[in-house]
């Protein structure tokens, strides 16, 4: 499994992380915790050491399940708090759940999950002084903040985050439909050091072409691709031609993979064969220069999709 290091961290991550929420939650709702957690022990003994969920997602407790019995130096936890209308009283009530669900002493990366842009100040003048008091009592090891990507395509709450850096690790969406954080979020966590987490690598329109005609249709009706260069049939096709990738989600996975900044590539799923289908594509070549800069001359200016 390749490794990086994730920033300022130090911490020494596999380049596929498991995301454990997503509309799959690694198989829970449908198959139940034991299958869940096999997922998450699949993912380790493919060579994942990254693990990503979140209180939401409702997987803690299978991600604890697991991993039980591994040693605790061999893998990174990183679970998110709903901080919306939350007290720094509940974020610590939070946190120790979510320690008892993980069943472990401490969390690596304890993330703000999707926090919106006009809720971050009021976040950071409430919450993020409870999250350095839990880093001090050594409940967690490094603050993160998470994007509300869905909602909000053109990262404005990391435009105020990341200056005031107190965030050592970020979650990201980024994708080869919406790459802009490449020009407004990725130049500064290069500068300042601050690990960087990929999720939207692969959603729904990068997997149902029907989905892919939707975004592709919103793109163009917001003048931000030009129609001669952006077909919406068959938009990516390109992309599994003359053996550049053998699917377009291999292809998306690996554009985000090799993006300067990108550290970790989350990947979820409830389907073994699939998560090492998806840890293979994370692993793969950088893509083409000519196909970069194709999906540069198409996708350059997007930041109105998110691909979900």
């Amino acid at each position: 499994m390749q490794t990086v290091t994730l920033g300022r961290t130090k911490l020494k991550a596999s380049v596929a992380g498991l995301g454990c929420g997503g509309h799959s939650r690694i198989g829970l709702e449908k198959y139940g915790s034991d299958h869940a957690a096999s997922i998450v022990r699949t993912a380790f003994d493919e060579g994942l050491n990254f693990f990503d969920t979140a209180t939401a997602y409702g997987t803690q407790g299978s991600v604890g399940k697991g991993l039980a019995g591994i040693p605790r130096d061999a893998y990174i936890l990183s679970t998110k708090f709903p901080y919306k209308n939350k007290t720094g009283g509940e974020l610590l009530k939070t946190l120790e759940e979510s320690l008892w669900e993980l069943k472990t002493d401490y969390i690596d990366i304890y993330h703000l999950h999707g926090v919106a842009p006009q809720d971050y100040v009021q976040v950071r003048d409430s919450l993020v002084p409870v999250l350095q008091k839990a880093r001090q009592a050594g409940k967690i090891r490094f603050l993160g903040i998470t994007e509300a990507f869905g909602s909000n395509t053109t990262h404005d709450m990391f435009k105020q985050a990341l200056p005031d850096d107190f965030f050592d690790v970020i979650m990201v969406g980024y994708n080869l439909l919406n790459p802009s954080a490449l020009k407004t979020v990725l130049p500064l966590t290069r500068e300042k050091g601050v690990g960087t987490l990929c999720m939207f690598a692969v959603r729904s329109a990068l997997s149902n072409p029907a989905q892919l005609k939707i975004d592709i249709g919103r793109i163009l009706e917001k003048g931000q691709a030009d129609p001669a260069l952006v077909p919406r049939e068959n938009t990516l096709e390109f992309l599994t031609r003359d053996g550049v990738a053998a699917s377009i989600m291999e292809a998306a996975y690996r554009f985000c993979r090799h993006t300067p900044g990108i550290d970790v590539v989350l990947t979820g799923t409830s389907n073994p064969d699939h998560l090492r289908t998806n840890i293979a594509a994370i692993q793969g070549p950088r893509l083409p220069d000519a196909i970069l800069a194709r999906l540069e001359a198409m996708f350059g200016k997007v930041d109105c999709v998110s691909g979900q």
